[in-house]
């Protein structure tokens, strides 16, 4: 065997057996030590005066300004708590454009330099508040420069700050949105609290057509999870998992996913332990982590928690990805994000179940026992469809990234096709509201007794679960799918929640305008909503997404399906579809425009990474184990013409033959490629560079790579230098 996959699995070897027999202890229950490194409303009641803990509930409840005052009490608090708890440093914890997260570490000790004593630890007003940061050396799109650089980040009160410990020392981060000097936002948090603040505005002037009491709404979110788990040896031996984070090389493992025996399958207890350990992480600083199992890949498992506020949702989630890595290392594994790190099985999503609430806690989207005579339900659901009818295209915007491209369509991923399933119940009764308005008839509860002795009966859902909807509706919530795992989610809600909340801006607006002309407010939602329904059906389809036959359907109904991210990113050069953000102040031009050249610009660095590895790898490890293999083949082949056997050696010449002309197709389409490439840089935008990319230099990594995957199946196994799928996928 090759040295590097023979050090590969010795190591593995040693890490399995260590990290199997390392088991995580618990010694109390999970209650005892929940949210304990987060500075939570229970801590902040402890650290603050009673008067300053009021106020401040006051102000996230009804979303007003902090006042100084109360922000000064809460630094005072909230340096306390942190040292009360060792830390020693604090960060603002920000989400540039990068996707991923950004911290710079500052320390509390400030020294004393006129000798009366050594110095303090101090948290003052201005620095909770604000720091500065260098934006021109984040993604910007070209709203910073290096001549005017200053960025801030500025405290967000809405996500509580936490401790995180590392194995010397514990700082605590404080969320934080990210701004420019001229104020326009760098980050995903800033137009995501914006969106919140407007679905909010508009959510609530509809509930008051049936509820003038409701005081405020807010989106929640359940965000489940995917990802793969590999020995981190494997992952040190593959360049293409290290810089690109999904094999670029590899064939199939005979046994995959086909035999469907690793979904919820027992969590092999390597697996389990690095599970328990990351969940003991998240389980400290409040992420409320609630289920864990295997996932229909082999070696992909997926963690979902129970539902927060939006905000915070997608702040643990972020947080939560780091835990995982830190924790991976630990246990000498590596957590895989990409949506499709392993071609031929599942890749991996982010699924993500939002729902409306008010400030009581009332669910809009619950259907109630009545669903059929329920119109504020009927009210939401429908404005929801009649928006992501109308803006399907924004919606698919949202989701697209270099690795959500390899995994849409594709292993029971959601389509690029953006549409609702309804389930059967639901579509029932908007066709019964769409003719004859309230009064479709209740949901039945169908009791099932499989007249086994012991088991008893159980309840039957109304409606099925669609898999294959990138937004299926599922009892009281949406289920956006088609969102990548690796994805900042705050991207997909800004989108979500912006056009929700410009669709309900129209609604009230129609209503109202019919309700001046006299009409009875019953009758003009009525008739508004059953105009809606009529517009909107193209979008619902609750059938099989996989099915080459609903390309053909949605493509009649008009639909778009744009399969690549530079076509579904375009759609945000049109005027009327960015009007929409400007108009609801979610984002001005300037930034519309930043965002969409940071998201091109990562598609093209992120396709020329893939495709310099490729050339890399077919030159330092493919070609000269092929070319190896000839050599040993060539010289079988003059051995056996020596000895008289003829036929034995014109068999090893037509081996040597074939793989010789295998690198010779390698040698010719990596040339192709590399003059491909060359040319889409003289194109005259980046939109123009990253479709050419897409469309031109992409589809050669499929064809040298098929041609790199013959030969692993041809050359000796002994010799093949890269470890293969059936070793990353199998042995853990």
């Amino acid at each position: 065997m090759s040295s590097n996959r023979n050090k590969v699995l010795k190591a593995l070897k040693t890490n399995r057996e260590a990290q199997i027999a390392d088991k995580p202890q618990v010694t109390k229950k999970i209650s005892e030590f929940f949210g304990e490194n987060t500075f939570n409303l229970q801590k902040m009641q402890e650290y603050l005066p009673e008067h300053t803990f009021l106020r401040f509930l006051s102000t996230i409840k009804e979303c007003t300004k902090i006042d100084a005052e109360t922000v000064e009490s809460i630094a005072k608090g909230l340096k306390k708590w942190a040292l009360d708890r060792g830390a020693t440093h604090y960060t603002h914890w920000f989400q540039p454009l990068t996707g991923a997260t950004a911290e710079k570490h500052d320390t509390f000790f400030k020294p004393s330099f006129d000798g009366a004593s050594q110095g303090i630890e101090r948290l003052t007003v201005s620095e909770l508040v604000q720091r500065e940061a260098d934006a021109s050396s984040l993604p910007s799109g070209g709203l910073r420069g290096t001549n005017l650089a200053r960025g801030y980040t500025i405290w967000d009160p809405s996500s509580p700050a936490f401790i995180l410990e590392s194995k010397n020392g514990k700082t605590l981060y404080i969320p934080a949105i990210f701004i420019s000097h001229t104020g326009e936002s760098l980050d995903y948090k800033t137009p995501l609290l914006k969106s919140a603040e407007l679905l909010n505005q508009a959510a609530t002037s509809v509930c008051h057509f049936f509820d003038e009491n409701v005081k405020s709404v807010y989106a929640t979110l359940g965000l489940e999870q995917e990802y793969f788990v590999i020995d981190k040896n494997f992952y040190y031996a593959r360049p293409d998992l290290m810089l690109c984070g999904r094999t670029l090389f590899g064939a199939n493992s005979p046994k995959g996913q086909q035999k469907e025996d690793h979904y919820f399958a027992s969590i092999p207890e390597r697996i389990q332990n690095f599970i328990v350990d990351f969940e003991n992480e998240a389980f400290r600083v409040g992420i409320p982590v609630t289920s864990r199992h295997n996932e229909v890949a082999p070696c992909q498992y997926e963690v979902a928690p129970m539902f927060e506020e939006l905000n915070v949702a997608i702040d643990h989630n972020l947080l939560l990805m780091e835990i995982m890595k830190r924790v991976g290392e630990r246990h000498n594994l590596h957590v895989i994000f990409h949506e499709k790190p392993f071609a031929g099985i599942n890749g991996s999503g982010k699924h993500n179940n939002w729902s409306l609430s008010t400030e009581k806690g009332k669910n809009l989207l619950s259907p109630t026992s009545d669903p059929g005579n329920n119109l504020s339900f009927l009210t939401f659901i429908i404005n929801i469809i009649k928006a992501m009818n109308d803006y399907s295209d924004i919606l698919r915007a949202s989701i697209a990234t270099p690795g959500n491209d390899h995994r849409l369509g594709a292993n029971e991923a959601p389509p690029a096709i953006m549409s609702i399933y309804t389930g059967t119940y639901l579509q029932n009764m908007l066709n019964y509201f769409k003719t004859k308005g309230l009064g479709a008839p209740k949901p039945t509860v169908e009791n099932i007794d499989l007249e086994i002795p012991k088991i008893p009966q159980f309840n039957l859902d109304i409606a099925d679960r669609n898999r294959t909807s990138p937004f299926p509706f599922t009892s009281n919530k949406f289920e956006f799918r088609a969102v990548g795992s690796s994805a900042n989610c705050g991207l997909p809600m800004i989108y979500l929640n912006t056009l929700v909340a410009h669709q309900l801006i129209e609604f009230k607006n129609e209503v109202n305008a019919q309700i001046k002309k006299g009409i009875d407010k019953q009758k003009a939602i009525i008739s508004i909503l059953q105009n809606y329904l009529k517009s909107s059906e193209k979008i619902i389809f609750n059938g099989d997404n996989y099915s080459p036959e609903w390309e053909k359907e949605a493509t009649k109904r008009g639909l778009s399906n744009n399969k690549n991210m530079p076509r579904a990113l375009n759609i945000l050069n049109k005027k009327e579809y960015a009007n929409i953000f400007i108009k609801n102040k979610i984002f001005n031009q300037n930034e519309i425009n930043a965002r969409l050249e940071i998201c091109l610009e990562d598609y093209i660095k992120s396709t020329e990474i893939e495709m310099i590895l490729i050339q890399q790898i077919t030159q330092t490890h493919i070609l000269p184990t092929a070319n190896d293999c000839i050599q040993k083949l060539n010289e079988n082949y003059e051995g056996l013409d020596e000895i008289g056997l003829k036929n034995d050696a014109e068999s090893i010449k037509k081996e040597a033959q074939q793989i010789l002309k295998i690198t010779k197709e390698i040698k010719k389409l990596i040339a192709d490629m590399t003059a491909a490439a060359n040319d889409a840089h003289h194109k005259k935008s980046h939109y123009e560079t990253a479709l050419f990319f897409a469309e031109n230099v992409k589809p050669f990594f499929e064809k040298i790579r098929n041609q790199a995957d013959r030969l692993e199946l041809l050359i000796d196994d002994d010799d093949w230098k890269l470890p293969k799928y059936r070793e990353m996928l199998f042995i853990r």
